[in-house]
């Protein structure tokens, strides 16, 4: 798996001012900006939905797609085929490291989440962050998370560090998502990049994000998991 991941962690080489959204999941920012009826406080279908928020960095935003390509707005199509009773909101953010998470996640809170998905630490482990600052940001994300709402239902992606940051920094970077999935009793996808990462044919011309074609495999590594939380 390694000879893939020098390619699948430059994440933070995405412009936010180029990120799309899908319009079959919904921003945060979209949701605020719906005032309730002053007349009729009877509840519509949609404000009943329950959430399913994708907090992450270019690879949540769908850099360099189309909005319907984006995997958050497949993972709503797959929602919406089976009846079932969620709204998918894309709270991704190119560039996007575990810091700059955990500093955005009290404003994403404002809403209330039933189902929490964080995909964050790529751009650490370009970076060269050292693992444990990103394990202790990431675990300041879960308990906020927690803390907020106890309810909600959390799915850690994990990820890989490039190779050439030597083999005891992509070790301790790899171990740190089971660890941290095992420790807060959370779900976790292994590696979000499976079956992608590296591949030509499913990546984009900088050979970093994933095509419309790449994110379709994404969305099914998602599923795996996901289809046990809803």
């Amino acid at each position: 798996m390694l000879s893939i991941l020098s390619i699948l962690l430059l994440t933070n080489c995405g412009d936010a001012s180029k990120e799309t959204k899908s319009p079959s999941s919904t921003s945060i920012e979209q949701k605020q900006a719906k005032p309730s009826s002053p007349v009729k406080q009877v509840k519509t279908k949609e404000a009943t939905k329950k959430r399913v928020v994708f907090f992450g960095n270019s690879l949540t935003a769908g850099y360099g797609l189309d909005p319907d390509q984006s995997f958050t707005s497949l993972i709503q199509n797959r929602i919406d085929s089976l009846l079932l009773d969620y709204e998918v909101i894309n709270a991704g953010l190119s560039g996007e490291t575990t810091a700059g998470g955990a500093s955005r996640i009290d404003w994403i809170l404002k809403q209330p989440i039933d189902v929490f998905v964080l995909e964050l630490g790529g751009n650490d482990g370009l970076r060269g962050i050292a693992p444990e600052n990103s394990f202790k940001n990431l675990q300041a994300i879960i308990s906020k998370v927690k803390a907020k709402s106890p309810t909600t239902k959390i799915v850690l992606a994990g990820m890989e560090a490039p190779p050439n940051m030597g083999e005891d920094f992509t070790t301790a970077f790899r171990a740190m998502y089971p660890k941290l999935a095992k420790a807060n009793d959370t779900y976790l996808i292994p590696f979000l990049l499976e079956n992608v990462g590296g591949i030509p044919k499913l990546n984009q011309p900088d050979g970093i994000h994933p095509t419309a074609e790449g994110n379709i495999i994404i969305t099914e590594t998602i599923w795996k998991i996901l289809k046990e939380v809803l």
